[in-house]
């Protein structure tokens, strides 16, 4: 038989203080009240706070201003017994810095009292948001590249073409200089050689985009699942609710990792833009309107004032909230995949009232 007295002893003789004291981690007691009760020294060396300042003033007196409605919500959320996990907000230093934290809370409500654990994320997420800016602007680049490329070798084709007309008339001609009539087969050759490069080069061109952006015919509601399936938890998290209604269209000739993409970018920004204290609901469907395949989507999340953003919603890095993990990326990305296939997007908006986004496919 166990001797509990013995293990009882054993428990009292180990002292947590040091665990306490010594972890690199951010290791926090927080009242209901919304003041620290106790912080260990992690908290102080990282914020350059005194373990005084800390415990006179609220909590929220530290978090940068743009993270404060969201720690708000999540705060409240946590004072009903709901567990705080992973939640990433950021802080300000007694320097002015911002630092990047992510924390697990618990609450222990016969206590009043929240124990939280936090680890300084701040390296990984500017390696991140570093990656992400550089993808967004190579992609932008690229495609103005791309434009270049196209628009360059169709304005050549034209004098080009022009000139060897003007070779052909000039073959024809009565032309008496015996200087003139030997150039006259050189120029031919090169203006011919010239055409022959450039309409190989706009080949080459079309065929790698054909081969970077594959098309194959798709299941939607497959390709859906497939991502709703990676963002299990997040959906789950913010309890979203899902009407699926690919009726009317099941199939579509697309790329798939775009699809995707498309996907994903639309349901995470439904579900980060939601309302406060309403479940976010996520309308999906498929329609034919005048031979082309539309993709509707909608939800009933904050949504945009259409007089302001009209015009900006799908530009690289623009923000139209204040979610501290907005990058103005998503949307960027889901416009590049519907027009880089002949598609088209339009979007319908109220503030407090969702947003509808209406995808055509070029087929």
């Amino acid at each position: 038989m166990q001797d509990l007295s013995n293990e009882s002893q054993i428990e009292d003789t180990i002292k947590l203080d040091p665990f306490f004291e010594l972890s690199p981690y951010l290791l926090c007691v927080a009242g209901y009240d919304g003041y620290f009760r106790r912080i260990n020294p992690a908290v102080c060396k990282l914020l350059g706070y005194s373990k005084e300042e800390l415990l006179a003033r609220p909590i929220s007196d530290f978090i940068y201003h743009e993270d404060k409605h969201q720690t708000k919500v999540h705060r409240d959320a946590l004072l009903k017994n709901v567990p705080l996990l992973d939640f990433e907000n950021r802080y300000v230093t007694k320097g002015g810095e911002l630092v990047w934290l992510s924390w697990n809370s618990m609450p222990y409500d016969s206590q009043q009292l929240v124990y939280a654990i936090a680890k300084n994320i701040t390296h990984k997420k500017r390696i991140e948001e570093g990656r992400e800016e550089l993808l967004a602007e190579f992609a932008e680049a690229n495609k103005d590249l791309k434009q270049l490329n196209y628009t360059t070798s169709h304005d050549l084709r034209s004098p080009v073409n022009n000139l060897l007309t003007i070779v052909d008339l000039l073959d024809n001609a009565n032309i008496q200089s015996k200087v003139a009539l030997e150039l006259l087969p050189i120029l031919k050759s090169a203006t011919e050689n010239l055409n022959k490069t450039l309409n190989d080069y706009l080949g080459i061109i079309s065929q790698k985009e054909s081969l970077n952006e594959h098309l194959e015919d798709l299941e939607i509601k497959e390709v859906l699942h497939t991502v709703i399936s990676s963002i299990d938890s997040l959906a789950k998290n913010a309890k979203a609710t899902f009407e699926i209604d690919f009726s009317e269209v099941s199939h579509i000739r697309f790329n798939r990792a775009y699809l995707e993409s498309i996907f994903l970018n639309l349901i995470t920004n439904s579900i980060k833009y939601r309302r406060l204290g309403v479940i976010p609901v996520i309308s999906i469907s498929t329609a034919k309107s005048d031979n082309t395949t539309q993709l509707i989507f909608s939800d009933n999340g904050l949504g945009f004032d259409m007089s302001q953003v009209k015009g900006k919603i799908f530009k690289l890095h623009q923000r139209f909230h204040n979610n501290s993990d907005s990058k103005g990326i998503g949307l960027y990305l889901v416009h590049s995949h519907v027009t880089r296939l002949g598609g088209s997007i339009e979007v319908e908006s109220e503030v407090n009232k969702g947003t509808k986004f209406t995808i055509s496919f070029n087929e």
